[in-house]
């Protein structure tokens, strides 16, 4: 790559800044590393939503239908174990030849996903994809703080958002048109392309600083409690209320696991040589606040994008993919707040203000959808939406770069994991505390309305149904169940309001200090 200070394109952090130092990187090779990250974000963003259209397909096909959670359990788990573990390994290693095996990771299970023959096989290989998926995550995010300063990453990082956005809308048609047009297993082999040009990019266009690596001690003990911690609380989130009760021994075994693990890890951690998650990070107020704000969001972001496009099918009797292409607005919101919010940090370099406004945005936003029901028109279901994803876009791409900002750059892995991680495990826990809620109330309406017999044609609670099944119900049961619906899971939206608004308060506590203009090193 060349650095030489007679290349005639801008560079991203220099004069601009008073007293700011020239960088490394110019604009047009932070545009090329950029390009490289989209292709391996990519994959594993498409990957979350594509599958779901295609998992009754797949359970008829392999004869699997009574374990087909674990197609999304295995995926979620293995993707949340591996985002700390790669944090630290990036930080201890580099991150290069690290990103190459995480995409080289999530493409063999791809492949192997995609020649399953057996329900148990696929449940495995989707593991393999999401031990890959979770490298994918948080080392490409992490890769943007190694080569674009503090200051200027907020703009960058809004060029990234708009993938997650994508993958929501067009994911799950992506992967009806698949399952129409082919078969439910080019699901899995649409991603050998992507990775194997993901692969190549890497390999020839991304090149990072080195630094001296000496002999690193892993820290096996603590990786393994913090998997056991992680496992635990996905798995307590996933199943209960669900697959089982909150009462069972089950669920009752697992948060015991969840607290002896989370024990056993802070003694490891705090006498550890070089800790796989370092406990001095607790230490940084600036960090905490955004793991604080990262939980906050992603409980009530994912909890909500679950269930909104199911309320779009069948509250306003719209199909599935239609349901998907109508979440348009919200990723619009989110990417035109990105974009919007990066600028304004890059020249000003102040950044507090994102936070609070973001999360004041994304409260009123999800207090608007508390109010919708079935006889809602599609134009202010819409506008609510833009709200609420402008709301997420101002805030989330500011968590990252601030709490990069706030560590050394020997740890700035475990810090974008933290983030990461804090978000996705509280995703985990907004969708099974959305279920719970909705489970719980669906069952109650109905079972004041229906009578016994008709609540048989409808299964035990109708809180998991497909939509196709409702549309084929006798019309006075159709009408009920879809006047419960419209009025339940608006109600169900109004619970996560109280928790963006404490997040509101949790941010004016955010610590504000000056961006970086130039990139550090190890």
């Amino acid at each position: 790559m060349n650095n030489s200070h007679t290349d005639n394109t801008e560079r991203v952090m220099s004069e601009d800044y008073p007293g700011g130092d020239a960088g490394v990187y110019t604009h047009r090779e932070i545009l090329t590393v950029l390009g490289v990250l989209v292709l391996s974000i990519l994959l594993a963003a498409l990957d979350q939503t594509i599958v779901s259209t295609a998992l009754p397909t797949i359970a008829g096909d392999l004869n699997g239908f009574n374990q087909i959670s674990w197609l999304v359990t295995a995926y979620l788990l293995a993707q949340t174990i591996a985002m700390p573990i790669y944090g630290k390994f990036g930080d201890l290693f580099g991150r290069k030849n690290l990103l190459i095996y995480a995409v080289a990771t999530f493409l063999l299970g791809s492949v192997l996903a995609g020649a399953s023959q057996t329900m148990l096989q696929l449940i495995i290989f989707r593991g393999l994809q999401g031990l890959g998926a979770g490298g994918l995550m948080v080392t490409s995010f992490t890769i943007i703080g190694d080569v674009i300063p503090s200051r200027d990453r907020g703009k960058y990082l809004a060029y990234i958002m708009p993938i997650f956005g994508i993958a929501t809308v067009f994911g799950p048609t992506l992967g009806g048109f698949f399952i129409d047009k082919f078969s439910w297993r080019w699901i899995f082999y649409i991603n050998i392309p992507i990775g194997i040009a993901a692969i190549f990019a890497t390999w020839w266009k991304l090149h990072l600083p080195s630094y001296e690596l000496g002999r690193k001690k892993i820290d096996y003990p603590g990786a393994a409690l913090l998997a056991i911690c992680i496992s635990c609380v996905v798995l307590v989130a996933t199943w209960g209320g669900s697959i089982y009760n909150w009462n069972s021994p089950v669920i009752l075994a697992l948060l015991a696991g969840v607290l002896l693990s989370g024990f056993l890890f802070v003694r490891v951690e705090k006498y550890a040589h070089d800790p796989i998650f370092p406990l001095e990070l607790f230490h940084n107020r600036i960090v905490v606040t955004c793991i604080l704000l990262g939980t906050a969001v992603g409980l009530s972001l994912f909890g909500t994008l679950t269930y909104l496009p199911t309320f779009l099918q069948i509250a306003q009797d719209v199909s599935a993919t239609d349901s998907g292409l109508l979440m348009l607005p919200l990723s619009l919101g989110l990417f035109a707040a990105a974009i919007t919010t990066g600028q304004i940090i890059s020249r000003t370099g102040r950044y507090k203000i994102f936070p609070v406004s973001g999360t004041a945005f994304a409260s009123l936003g999800m207090f608007l959808l508390s109010t919708i029901s079935a006889d809602t028109s599609m134009l202010v279901i819409d506008t609510y939406m833009f709200v609420l994803g402008a709301g997420i876009g101002i805030v989330m791409p500011v968590l990252t770069q601030v709490a990069q900002n706030a560590v050394p750059a020997d740890m700035i892995g475990v810090a974008t994991s933290g983030v990461n991680l804090a978000r996705q495990v509280s995703g985990a826990v907004g969708v099974s505390v959305a279920g719970a809620l909705f489970t719980s109330r669906v069952h109650t309406q109905l079972a004041d309305q229906l009578s016994p017999s008709q609540l048989a044609k409808i299964g035990k609670s109708g809180a998991h149904i497909d939509p196709q099944i409702i549309a084929k119900l006798p019309p006075e049961i159709h009408h009920t169940f879809v006047n419960v619906f419209g009025v339940v899971l608006p109600s169900v939206f109004l619970n996560f309001v109280p928790v963006l608004a404490i997040s509101v308060i949790i941010a004016l506590f955010l610590k504000e200090i000056p961006l970086a203009t130039r990139v550090s090193s190890h």
